[in-house]
């Protein structure tokens, strides 16, 4: 017999139809020079402390002396110590190196985290959301049925203009609750107060919080929390994942790293037995993981030496550049265009009513663009689109005059 939940899963995938869209549109149209502001990879190259920390460790390798095997599946202890003294203590964060889990990025761990929790938990998503935590959800079986209103036990928190695209709390229990900010797909941030009412709510209701940072380097307003454990009684109710993929470039190195508090503890099914999801997670990752390479974990040590924090700030200067530039050629067209301040994602929404499949039609065949279908991030996301801003210069400024010929 085979895991039926993965039968429930839809067969299109957004970005394969996406793809398979424009590799038919450059069949058709073999002159035209595509500029793809979708799917969120990077293009700037890693930071040169990077590649020479690399290069170093390929050097110990070859070396019996300082060669390294197996490492240890919770991350090195260089690594870990390193991401405790220069993202968390300046934020006044009392995480310790020991909480900390070096994986091979966000993505990883967001679906891996299922394996400790239990299937009859309920959650509770964004709408619009980052795929994989609902499709992870429905693999294991904790998702429920398709309904016409979306996945039976899930609770859907709708984000748009109406509510400044702020989750409203529910006013019912939950037992898992996925935040991600800044926010992918809409670009959009939440302040430390609205912060703090998520986690008051999971506190008072015995919930855990799932808080993906991934691009949290991006925030540039003092006022906006980088990190979950910025709010008290934060460890005690939430898990944060954290990436290396688009602050470092690392989309094709693979690394990252997951915080599990000692302090988030919860009640078997007993009633009665206090359990650590810390010691769970640990011993998920010694029995499923064999840890993320020594290369690659010299490689992020690099990005908190003084060039590495130059080099990366420099990267992420360089897309945010490209956001801000869109922003304001787009709301200068006219659009409505949300996020693009604290975060390299534009939310752009379509004009006269058109949905988001027809206007990435037209910008791909009357402008030769390749967005991403708002409504491909869930029923809210229905009238908007998304843009990145990880090409280059030149493309995102072509991109834009082509906007005002449409």
């Amino acid at each position: 017999m085979i895991n039926e939940n993965f039968l429930k899963l839809s067969n299109n995938y957004l970005f394969s139809d996406i793809a398979r869209k424009v590799r038919a549109y450059k069949e058709q149209n073999p002159d035209m020079r595509v500029i793809s502001l979708g799917i969120g990879d990077v293009t700037q190259p890693l930071p040169q402390a990077c590649i020479k920390a690399m290069h170093d460790a390929v050097d110990e390798m070859a070396s019996a002396a300082t060669f390294r095997g197996y490492g240890p599946e919770q991350g090195y202890e260089f690594l870990r110590q390193a991401i405790v003294d220069n993202d968390l203590r300046p934020r006044g964060i009392g995480i310790e190196a020991d909480e900390i889990f070096i994986s091979d990025g966000a993505k990883s761990d967001c679906g891996n985290i299922c394996d400790i929790l239990g299937l009859d938990c309920t959650l509770g998503l964004t709408d619009p959301v980052y795929p994989v935590y609902v499709d992870s959800n429905v693999m294991c079986g904790r998702a429920g049925t398709m309904t016409d209103k979306g996945w039976s036990r899930i609770t859907y928190f709708p984000v748009s203009r109406e509510n400044g695209f702020v989750p409203q709390r529910p006013d019912k229990h939950i037992d898992i609750i996925y935040l991600c900010y800044p926010n992918n797909p809409t670009g959009t941030v939440i302040t430390t107060q609205q912060l703090a009412e998520w986690v008051e709510y999971a506190r008072r209701e015995g919930s855990i919080i799932l808080y993906d940072a991934a691009y949290e380097a991006y925030i540039r307003h003092e006022e906006i929390p980088h990190s979950i454990y910025e709010i008290d009684g934060a460890q005690e109710v939430a898990i944060e994942f954290h990436s290396y993929s688009k602050t470092a470039g690392f989309t094709g190195v693979r690394c990252g790293y997951t915080i599990v508090p000692k302090a988030l503890c919860f009640t078997a099914s007993d009633g009665k037995t206090s359990v650590s999801l810390h010691s769970l997670w640990n011993r998920r990752q010694c029995t499923k993981f064999n840890g993320t390479s020594y290369i690659t974990q010299r490689a992020a040590e690099a990005i908190y030496t003084a060039e590495g924090k130059e080099q990366v700030r420099n990267t992420i200067d360089y897309y945010m550049d490209n956001a801000a530039y869109m922003h304001a050629h787009l709301s200068a067209l006219g659009y409505e265009v949300y996020g693009g301040t604290d975060a390299p994602y534009i939310w752009l929404r379509t004009p006269h009513g058109i949905g988001s499949w027809g206007f990435f039609e037209r910008l791909l065949h009357e402008l030769s663009l390749v967005t991403t279908p708002g409504v491909g991030f869930g029923p809210s996301g229905e009238g908007y689109v998304r843009l990145t801003a990880f090409g280059n210069h030149e493309d995102c400024r072509e991109a834009m005059e082509r906007f005002a010929r449409l």
